[in-house]
């Protein structure tokens, strides 16, 4: 399909702004150089070539241009012809004559036949490097060839990134339609195996298979090759109710974004940070260590930076002594000799004085990425445009160099090509750039951890406890916990209030009570009394417990520390994933969450947890003792392994608080739901 040699067109059109003019003058225009079959009885010819009634002969891709009253049976020639593989443009509703869905028909067909098929419902491919456009609206005519592959489920966003006006050049473009056979993942893994292509961008609807597209991913992070993707639908909430607080904090669009954390995927939010994301990562450098340094000819745009950087999470460099007198050399007096540098001044020429900034900050080992941070607005006189400068500055190191525009309006288009062509990115906006320059550093390889053991005999004693459809009771959980390796808090069960007495007095130490009612969140009910020392505490918090059943638990207070929250929630596409997010009985108030796709290594537990804002916490502050935040990263571990080893017996898992503390942590309550079996 993508490299075919030999297209018929099939519905081409000698009208002008129809699908099938489009098409023709897309392939003739584009500079296809192979074989032509032009079909449609109406015509003799179509600009200037013949026009045969049907296709009756092989062909490597027969693209469809007609509507979707004819579609079915033209599908059927092409296939009887001996057609290699099919584009479609028509959106395939509506019904067959025997009353069967279009959509379903035509994918049972093409299946059958074994056939790839680009759409239907799409805006078509163009294979810049092959001069093969399939196109059946409207594009650029002078695409030039480059390392971006950009693969869409959205026929707009194809046709929006085509017409872009920032200089961004690809090898591939495809609008993928309803994937009637053929699907993303498929053409990413075409993508990947490209010599040309230097990343990939994706518009993502829905992930259909994430089997193959794990697979491809895969061979993208083989290669070292950056993935960019946006996903949309991510706010949609599920109709059924969630019982858990982990379903409810995960959110919908949880499972994807830990599916792209596992495999090295970039994620962005906006068309603006994907195109800057895709500039700079096509700029071909590499972040080796260390942070941003940036040199700006403006101190206002130099505290945009700061603020910006801090927001996005953009880490900046802290600059050696040596660098520091480098710049203090050359600045003016009252400009400071620290990163972000603010390099404009008048005592000499402003050119060299940013020069030499900007190599000061090359040279220092904390340095990673270098902005120049400069608008590159058009000049009157050339001599005073920005890109002689810089220019010099990116062949004067191999680090990578960017600039960071502040306005994208305000970028001149010349200047702009002139420094691509040098493979130097040009980023347009403040915090979109940022934002790509954070995904360059993140870039950067890390090691993938230990081996994670097989739980294989601990999963063959859970099974049949966990395929009833019901919740486990509090013992239960906690014991499933344990058996997984978690820490779990000392618990015994009691039945009246003697009970708890004797219970509370054999742990000699203060205790807490909980309901054993069944209530999935017992702290909302008035259902657990903390704190209790003494026979007096205890038989005062049974009776206020006692309206609820005469089942209680009895735990040890745990030890003073943060708590955290762990959790697995079951996705329908990607199957089970860990939460972790910042603990208590507001866990859900909180947006301060992480996921991640099991299993979980001990490096990428302590990725994961470095990622929440509650982190300091765990280090100690305000005269507070650091946290074990070792024992935590085992108790994720541990966890990761149980959502693996029981994924398709479990819906979802609380386990609220884990106490962090000084010398461990350790497992108060847990709520584990069994998979509903239908």
């Amino acid at each position: 399909m993508l490299e075919a040699t030999h297209v018929a067109v099939v519905g081409a059109s000698a009208r002008p702004g129809t699908v099938g003019h489009h098409v023709v003058r897309h392939l003739r225009e584009g500079g296809f150089g192979g074989a032509l079959t032009l079909v449609n009885p109406r015509y003799d010819e179509v600009e200037g070539l013949e026009c045969v009634p049907t296709l009756a002969k092989p062909v490597d891709l027969a693209v469809l241009a007609v509507s979707n009253e004819l579609l079915m049976q033209q599908v059927g020639v092409a296939v009887e012809a001996g057609a290699r593989s099919l584009a479609i443009f028509a959106s395939c509703h509506g019904e067959t004559p025997e009353g069967r869905p279009l959509v379903e028909a035509i994918a049972t067909t093409v299946a059958a036949a074994g056939l790839p098929v680009c759409g239907g419902n799409g805006m078509g491919f163009v294979n810049v490097e092959r001069s093969l456009r399939v196109c059946g609206f409207h594009q650029p005519w002078g695409l030039r060839s480059g390392g971006v592959a950009f693969l869409t489920h959205s026929g707009s966003i194809f046709s929006a990134m085509l017409h872009n006006h920032r200089s961004l050049d690809f090898n591939l473009v495809v609008s993928t339609g309803n994937e009637l056979a053929t699907g993303l993942d498929d053409y990413l893994a075409y993508a990947v195996n490209l010599d040309s292509t230097s990343v990939v961008g994706m518009f993502l609807e829905t992930v259909r298979r994430p089997e193959a597209m794990s697979a491809a991913l895969t061979q993208a992070a083989e290669r070292g090759l950056p993935v960019v993707a946006l996903k949309v639908g991510r706010n949609e909430r599920s109709k059924a109710a969630v019982a858990t607080h982990s379903a409810a904090i995960a959110g919908e669009y949880a499972a994807f974004e830990a599916f792209a954390a596992d495999h090295g995927v970039h994620l962005v939010d906006t068309m603006e940070e994907m195109a800057d994301t895709l500039a700079v990562f096509s700029g071909g450098r590499r972040a080796g260590g260390g942070r941003l340094g940036s040199v700006h000819d403006s101190g206002g745009e130099r505290s945009l930076l700061i603020d910006t950087a801090e927001r996005v999470g953009v880490p900046l460099s802290d600059i050696g002594e040596a660098t520091a007198s480098r710049l203090e050399a050359v600045l003016d007096p009252g400009l400071e000799p620290q990163n972000p540098v603010d390099a404009w001044g008048t005592g000499r020429e402003a050119s060299e004085v940013f020069r030499e900034a900007a190599l000061a900050l090359a040279d220092d080992s904390d340095v990673a990425v270098l902005a120049l941070s400069v608008d590159l607005t058009a000049e009157e006189n050339e001599d005073e445009a920005w890109t002689p400068v810089i220019l010099d500055i990116a062949a004067s190191t191999p680090k990578p160099v960017v600039v960071l525009a502040n306005l994208a309006p305000a970028v001149d288009a010349t200047q702009e090509r002139r420094l691509i062509d040098a493979g130097i990115p040009v980023l347009r906006g403040t915090e979109s750039g940022l934002v790509a320059i954070k995904h360059l550093l993140h870039h950067r390889k890390r090691p993938r951890g230990q081996r994670i053991p097989d739980a294989q005999p601990v999963r063959s004693r859970w099974l049949g406890a966990l395929t009833t459809g019901a919740a486990l009771g509090d013992e239960a959980a906690l014991e499933l916990m344990a058996d997984f390796g978690l820490p779990v808090i000392d618990t015994r069960r009691a039945g009246s209030e003697d009970e708890a007495v004797a219970a509370a007095a054999a742990f000699g130490v203060a205790v807490a009570l909980k309901t054993r009612s069944g209530l999935a969140h017992k702290s909302e009910a008035g259902g657990v009394e903390l704190g209790l020392r003494g026979e007096g505490d205890v038989r005062a918090a049974y009776r206020r417990l006692s309206r609820l059943g005469p089942d209680v638990l009895v735990q040890k207070m745990a030890p003073s520390g943060v708590e955290v929250a762990l959790g697995i929630v079951r996705d329908p596409t990607h199957g089970p994933m860990v939460v972790i997010a910042a603990g208590g009985v507001l866990v859900e108030f909180f947006d301060d969450r992480v996921v991640a796709l099991p299993p979980i290594t001990a490096h990428r537990a302590g990725e994961l947890i470095d990622r929440l804002r509650i982190r300091p916490l765990l280090d100690g502050v305000r005269g507070s003792p650091a946290r074990d935040v070792g024992a935590l990263v085992d108790a994720v571990v541990a966890l990761g392994e149980l959502a693996r080893s029981v994924a398709d017996v479990i819906d979802s898992v609380d386990v609220n608080p884990v106490v962090v503390h000084s010398d461990g942590c350790v497992v108060v309550d847990a709520l584990v739901l069994a998979r509903t079996r239908r």
